[in-house]
């Protein structure tokens, strides 16, 4: 098939770049992929982080067109996407606000071209919901052929909206874009490091992450604990104060580093080799990319049971699945290290993970589409 892959890519930074570029180079392994990418994604005064780009270098022949708020460049792309004579044009959407310049794009190329159009949907209703929210989307997706889902949660998400949709459910794959392993000692050390036990919080910060219940979770711990740290690794989207002075409240300052910033692909499998637990305390979820990271390094996992987070943890075996509240999470942790779970859990998801793979995404996405 010809496909036109539509969304971010590097030099773009976040999940979903990572996971649109890992799927292009899986689905170039069997069809003809041409991508699709931002020039502008968010104008700047709407961005809550400091940046949103990683490395120039990375935007090598992601064919930057598309501009989310300028129509001009919305014309331009579809110029450019029917010059390829697609099969399918696949979005990858998150947000909303990416509802009308997707909807232009998929109207304009149904009326000019026999292409069907897939929404890869990686959210449908964002974490932080806003008033037009079902209206934007449902303007996009009335030109949609196909959804693809990742969890039960965006699962009901697209039928509240959607009448007899024809869909897909496939899990997230895992994330293998960022390096092999490292020796935990050798990690540790890279990232100076001494404690025994380590327990990561990592990826971007927002509000419904649960920061606040891991920090707050952290006075258990160190009842309970000893020679272990907890370590926070990601940009903040709010204000980086109040979990700063939520730590020193609590004086829980000598078990809980908080490092706040970007972390780049390189230093991603470093923090995954060094830990011995991910903990993603999360309010509300629909998947994450945090967990196929971690499983793809075969770290154990604790999630709460939000979202679609438990439907890829099986409880007592890849990690725990608690309740989101500091006691519940503790617990968890606590229960985790005293019994020694790293090498038995660790175990099972090297096996557990294959299901993960992604060809299987790519064989799920291709059975969509009618030959």
């Amino acid at each position: 098939m010809k496909i036109s892959l539509v969304g971010p890519f590097p030099p773009f930074r976040g999940g979903i770049a990572n996971f649109n570029s890992s799927l292009a180079d899986n689905l170039s392994k069997r069809h003809t992929v041409k991508k699709v990418s931002f020039t502008t994604q968010y104008p700047k005064f709407l961005f809550p982080g400091k940046s949103q780009f990683q490395s120039p270098e990375s935007s090598n022949n992601n064919n930057r067109i598309l501009s989310s708020i300028n129509p001009l460049t919305w014309k331009k792309s579809v110029k450019q996407i029917l010059a390829t004579e697609p099969d399918v044009v696949i979005f990858s959407y998150w947000m909303p606000f990416f509802a009308p310049s997707f909807a232009a794009l998929a109207r304009r190329i149904k009326s000019k071209s026999g292409a069907k159009i897939l929404a890869l949907c990686n959210n449908i209703i964002p974490h932080e919901k806003r008033f037009l929210d079902n209206t934007l989307t449902k303007h996009f997706f009335k030109n949609v052929d196909y959804f693809m889902v990742m969890s039960k949660t965006v699962e009901a998400d697209l039928r509240a909206l959607v009448s007899d949709p024809v869909y897909i459910i496939s899990p997230h794959p895992l994330y293998n874009r960022f390096g092999s392993a490292l020796r935990k000692e050798d990690a540790r050390l890279q990232l100076n490091i001494e404690e025994k036990n380590i327990i990561l919080f990592f990826g971007l910060i927002r509000a419904y992450k649960g920061l606040d219940i891991l920090i707050k979770s952290t006075a258990s711990l160190k009842s309970q604990l000893k020679d272990f740290k907890v370590i926070v690794v990601g940009e903040c989207y709010e204000d980086e104060d109040k979990y700063i002075e939520m730590v020193k409240s609590l004086a829980v300052q000598d078990v809980l580093d908080l490092r706040f910033g970007y972390a780049d692909d390189s230093a991603v499998s470093k923090y995954f080799s060094a830990a011995d637990l991910i903990v993603l305390p999360y309010k509300s979820a629909t998947q994450s990319g945090v967990v196929p990271i971690a499983f793809n390094f075969n770290t154990p996992v604790v999630v709460t049971n939000v979202g679609g987070l438990p439907e890829i943890v099986p409880h007592g075996k890849a990690g725990y699945v608690v309740t989101p509240d500091p006691e519940a999470v503790a617990g968890a942790v606590i229960k985790y290290f005293k019994e020694n779970k790293y090498s038995e859990f660790s175990t099972f998801i090297e096996t557990y993970k294959e299901r993960f793979s992604w060809q299987t995404f790519v064989e799920n996405l291709e059975s969509l589409i009618p030959k």
